[in-house]
């Protein structure tokens, strides 16, 4: 389990339900300690040399690793795909990164495409909106994967916004350097989400959800945020 820096430092619950999930299909889940962060904050944000030095310790904590499942498309990507760009003046760490990078899953894409599991037992009387996340999307290609998921948590409806697949601003460091924009589109995706008339909005990477729920919360609206693996994780 690569737990990520956001699920860490600010979710925990995700990566607590993740786990719940995952052992109840059966899988046998080790959390190494050593691990830290991937490194796309410091990619993203052109400090290339720091985050070669974050990724090599990736590669290093995970290189025994079975399976790499991760909370979150966005560093899933990361190292699927920009560690060939990270290293690629660097032979012996490209080759590493190449023996890693078919190893990492993003948690709703093991589910479903490793595993083999669309019905994990989950229970949820809720009606929910599929928010879905640019590096998932569009990098990892994921997409009917949580829906096919959702779809069989008992009790649960799912609403399609108009506008799923839109930006909901955050970008890592793109909501800090340029707040209007990102409050902007935040506010698009926010009103798209209220059209559904769901109680809460769900999605496979908690940086989405925190945009969307800060935002949510100062316009005193009560619709929740949930991570796919809170709701599988739902009995």
């Amino acid at each position: 389990m690569f737990v990520t820096c956001v699920v860490d430092q600010l979710f925990p619950r995700v990566g607590m339900a993740m786990v719940d999930v995952l052992e109840r299909i059966g899988c046998k889940v080790d959390f190494p300690e050593a691990q830290t962060c991937c490194g796309q904050p410091a990619y993203n944000s052109g400090y290339r040399q720091e985050a070669r030095q974050v990724a090599r310790h990736f590669l290093q904590v995970f290189r025994e690793a079975e399976y790499i499942v991760a909370p979150s498309g966005s560093c899933a990507s990361m190292v699927a795909h920009h560690y060939e760009d990270l290293f690629r003046k660097e032979p012996e760490w490209l080759e590493q990164a190449r023996l890693v990078a078919p190893r990492v899953w993003e948690f709703s894409k093991f589910l479903t495409e490793v595993m083999k599991v669309a019905d994990v037992g989950a229970k949820l009387e809720r009606i929910v909106t599929y928010h879905d996340s640019c590096h998932a999307l569009r990098e990892l290609g994921v997409k009917e994967g949580p829906r096919e998921l959702l779809a069989h948590v008992r009790g649960l409806e799912l609403r399609e916004m108009d506008i799923p697949e839109e930006c909901c601003g955050f970008g890592g460091t793109f909501s800090v350097k340029f707040a209007d924009v990102s409050g902007g589109m935040a506010r698009t995706k926010i009103e798209a989400i209220q059209r559904t008339g769901a109680e809460a909005v769900v999605s496979i990477d908690s940086s989405c959800l925190m945009q969307l729920q800060g935002a949510m919360s100062r316009a005193g609206l009560p619709i929740q945020t949930m991570h796919l693996a809170e709701v599988l994780a739902s009995r």
